[in-house]
């Protein structure tokens, strides 16, 4: 999923350079989205990964 994220923000700002400002709010819009999902999946495997080595 984070590459999915790099994609969109490599895209974003190509087409920031080139002048496609529609296309680049669009993608920094989808990276940033897919950037919070991948953030929280990750926190939580980390809370999931820290309860389970306690408990052993």
């Amino acid at each position: 999923m984070l590459g999915w994220t790099v994609t969109f923000l490599v895209i974003a700002l190509i087409a920031a350079v080139l002048g496609f400002t529609g296309v680049a709010v669009a993608a920094a819009g989808i990276a940033k989205l897919l950037f919070v999902v991948f953030l929280i999946l990750f926190v939580v495997s980390l809370f999931t990964h820290l309860g389970r080595r306690r408990s052993v």
